[in-house]
């Protein structure tokens, strides 16, 4: 099985750093992916975010939520 932890390590680096810029606590994206119908929990996506193992579906919902236009990808 191929090793992704550099793809897992740089989804996280595109989404982390954007919760930070849009001021986004965690505790706020959980209320934000709660009000679209997606139920999670704080520790949760803390986690997710710590390892990077998360889906593209998830994260492309907390893009949207935190209202995300464009992202640059490097």
């Amino acid at each position: 099985m191929p090793n992704y932890s550099g793809w897992e390590r740089q989804a996280a680096n595109l989404l982390k750093p954007e919760l930070k810029r849009k001021g986004v606590t965690y505790a706020q994206l959980v209320e934000k992916l709660d009000a679209i119908g997606i139920n999670e929990k704080e520790v949760n996506v803390a986690n997710k975010l710590s390892r990077g193992k998360f889906s593209a579906a998830f994260m492309l919902q907390c893009l949207r939520v935190i209202e995300t236009e464009h992202l640059h990808l490097v």
